[in-house]
């Protein structure tokens, strides 16, 4: 039986079958709802409420028109939230006609996503290039084929060429009449200098590629000029696959549970992969079929659901991919919508969950073409980290992201307008200012009306200030003897510090961090530290040279504050470097260079990748890292900072 749905206040309705969960039907009609926990009942973030339950005017509310209420959802829901008729999307099943409000706080933003990070110098060799040519008409003396007629040509006139030159399928369909209709006058475009993909009519010298950043979280993609190198235009959407979760772990689950799982995550991919593509041709008045070449970067699981293959033993140990080379696929095979003969080129992946994103931040910053030693932390929903330089580099993965995004943190959301993402607080009255996405200037809470919640570099922030001004200790416990107003007890009795007093909000309630979130904040940065000193036991050092913190998260931290709660081991801030999307930068350098592919499926073999969970020293880097900054280790480049925190 299918019944109505109604969502307020966009006024989207729709049909679902009975019996399906709140949250489905959001997912089923693209309403952007919170569900970091992928649809497990565990984060509470994606409540809404039910304003009527039947689309007849004359019915009153009913709870035989939905599944009863969950035990979860009375552990999260508030008691006033239960008699308002709030309820959590994920565990609600709807079995008759219905209205749904979605609040603002349950709602997905626009996601602020940094696009572009420092170039290198390379050389310019796309892996497609266009060639000229005119050719003799046939004749009874010369009866050659369509193909090899153009084949002879090109050679004749391009002498560099292989001589083994093949043609796609799609460009035999079309060949011979466009031969015949412009005159024997085409234009050639060649991949690697072996295949011809496409045939045009007359001189066309136009020739574009799209080098793209498929991360669990978000997608960067830039549109370049093969002949020049230059990137014209970038755009950046939300990976859709967020409705089933924001780790990885959570959608490689979906997988292996659903049974047409795997086939839904990846047309979803596809999808918004082709949206972007469209929105990229159209900012320069083309049409997608005159992209022709494409590079894709992602982590494992993101490869395997992109390319429909199953990724339910990546999701075991000892975390086995499929396939770990580097990859040509004809971008039709994935329903992808560039020219028809084009290629789609994946980097190859390291191993675990330590994919091609990886490979492309190390091409893009070549660490291993370095004498310093240097450590890359690529900080995102699954954080990766390299050490080392030209005598060797280390490489492995640790889950970081959900509490640093935001999915772990009482009042955490991603970088959306709206989302604190600076914090500091005043050493002698214990106020606090704060930076708001949206906002140009600093702001006294006061001053402010929209505040929706906190996001990663917030947070960071903000743990890092309460730590500064002596409101939690090493440990990361608050200290009870402190007097201030922003100092409490939250309704379960637990310590927090109010941020942004509720008449200052958008979302109706005090925005603050608890010791909960500390708490969240603590095991995230003990799993990176405890994952860089793992690969620097390994290469016997006990310092570090540099620091690059990489991705569109790690752009917007506050690089001394990040060192004060120990994100990771102690280093000369001016040797601290922000350098932004790093993945996405390798892709388009693969894109413009053929040289730099081969140098990437090299540099995937010489990484030697680490599992952190099986090393033997971990469970103890780990333990130590708890504390603020570390429980032993040293940091003298921030010693005048820590000497001064109140006892």
């Amino acid at each position: 039986m299918h019944i109505n749905v109604i969502f307020q206040p966009t006024g989207r309705r729709g049909k679902i079958c009975s019996g399906k969960t709140i949250l489905e039907a959001c997912q089923k009609f693209g309403i952007n709802l919170e569900s970091p926990c992928g649809g497990n009942g565990a984060c509470g973030k994606c409540k809404v409420k039910l304003e009527k339950i039947s689309c007849n005017k004359e019915s009153d509310f009913s709870n035989s028109s939905i599944s009863p209420i969950t035990e979860k959802e009375r552990e999260i829901l508030t008691k006033e939230e239960q008699l308002q008729n709030f309820r959590l999307a994920c565990c609600t099943k709807i079995t008759e006609d219905m209205v749904i409000f979605v609040p603002e706080k349950s709602e997905k933003g626009k996601q602020r996503i940094l696009e572009t990070s420092e170039s290198k110098l390379f050389h310019l060799n796309p892996g497609v290039k266009k060639y000229y040519i005119e050719l003799e008409s046939p004749t009874l003396e010369d009866c050659r084929d369509d193909f090899t007629r153009v084949k002879d040509a090109l050679l004749h006139k391009y002498k560099n060429l292989e001589k083994h030159i093949s043609m796609d399928y799609k460009v035999m369909q079309t060949l011979s009449s466009l031969l015949r209709k412009e005159k024997y006058k085409i234009t050639v475009t060649l991949w690697m200098d072996k295949e011809i993909i496409s045939v045009e009519p007359g001189f066309n010298e136009n020739i574009y590629g799209v080098a793209m950043d498929v991360g669990t979280t978000t997608i960067a993609a830039a549109l370049c000029d093969l002949s020049t190198g230059e990137v014209i235009t970038q755009i950046s959407s939300l990976n859709p696959q967020i409705i089933y979760g924001e780790d990885i772990l959570s959608r490689i689950s979906y997988c292996s549970i659903n049974k047409n799982g795997l086939e839904e995550m990846h047309n979803l991919i596809i999808k918004e992969i082709n949206k972007l593509l469209k929105e990229l041709a159209a900012s320069i008045n083309r049409d997608v079929n005159q992209i022709y070449d494409m590079v894709i970067v992602f982590n494992t699981a993101m490869h395997h659901i992109a390319l429909n293959i199953n990724p339910e033993y990546l999701g075991q140990s000892p975390f086995t991919p499929v396939i770990s080379q580097g990859l040509n696929i004809k971008a039709r095979e994935l329903d992808i919508n560039i020219c028809k003969g084009a290629y789609m080129y994946s980097l190859p992946i390291e191993g675990g969950f330590v994919g091609s994103d990886n490979v492309s931040v190390l091409i893009s910053q070549e660490t291993y073409k370095q004498d310093k030693m240097l450590i890359i932390i690529d900080i995102g929903t699954n954080g990766e980290i390299d050490f080392g330089n030209r005598e060797g580099l280390f490489s492995t993965s640790c889950a970081t992201g959900p509490a640093l995004e935001g999915a772990q943190i009482k009042y955490g959301m991603r970088a959306v307008t709206g989302a604190i993402e600076r914090v500091k607080i005043n050493p002698l009255s214990l106020e606090v200012d704060f930076k708001v996405i949206g906002e140009d200037k600093w702001n006294n809470a006061a001053e402010m009306g929209g505040v929706k919640g906190i996001c990663g570099s917030g947070i960071i922030d903000a743990v890092a200030e309460m730590y500064k001004n002596g409101i939690i200790g090493k440990d990361g416990t608050f200290d009870k003897k402190i007097v201030c107003s922003r100092i409490r007890r939250d309704e379960e009795g637990r310590m927090e510090y109010v941020l942004v007093w509720k008449r200052h909000t958008s979302i109706g309630v005090d925005i603050s961090i608890t010791q909960k979130d500390v708490r969240a904040v603590q095991l995230a940065k003990s799993a990176l530290y405890a994952g860089a000193k793992v690969l620097m036991k390994k290469m016997n050092v006990d310092s570090v040279e540099g620091v690059i913190l990489a991705g569109a998260f790690g752009s917007y931290i506050n690089k001394e504050n990040a060192l004060v709660i120990g994100l990771f081991p102690d280093c000369d801030l001016n040797n601290v470097v922000v350098v932004g999307n790093a993945a996405g930068e390798g892709a388009k350098i693969a894109l413009l260079s053929t040289d730099k592919r081969t140098e990437a499926e090299e540099v995937a073999k010489d990484v030697q990748f680490i599992e952190c969970a099986a090393e033997k020293d971990f469970e103890m880097e780990f333990y130590n890292a708890m504390n603020f900054p570390h429980s032993e280790d040293e940091f003298p480049h921030i010693k005048h900072i820590l000497d001064s925190i109140p006892e």
